[in-house]
């Protein structure tokens, strides 16, 4: 969507979000709330923005720096995940052979 404040916001997580609403002004950050209920309305985002707008009313300033450098499917701690690195699925079980599935 081009009029929001950052590329593809229809589709960023709640914590990419939650990463690049951190630099936005009141203004902006209700324009990403209206335009989120008028499209998507995903609850989880729409309490992200609640939540940071409640904060800017309270006297929170706007973070400096660029938040665009937010990055998709990496954890709270900076680990990263795809699905390269997922477990390798196992044998099928073998039911039916008493010998390897109880021991005896």
């Amino acid at each position: 969507m081009a009029d929001t404040p950052f590329p593809d916001f229809d589709h960023a997580t709640v914590e990419t979000v939650k990463h690049r609403i951190r630099s936005l002004e009141r203004d902006q950050v209700q324009g990403l709330l209206d335009h989120e209920r008028e499209h998507s309305s995903r609850m989880p985002v729409i309490e992200v923005l609640r939540t940071r707008l409640a904060e800017l009313d309270d006297g929170a300033t706007p973070s400096g720096g660029d938040q665009s450098a937010a990055r998709e499917g990496r954890t709270s701690h900076g680990s990263p995940v795809s699905p390269d690195g997922a477990a390798q699925p196992g044998p099928p079980d073998r039911h039916g052979l008493r010998q390897m599935t109880w021991g005896g």
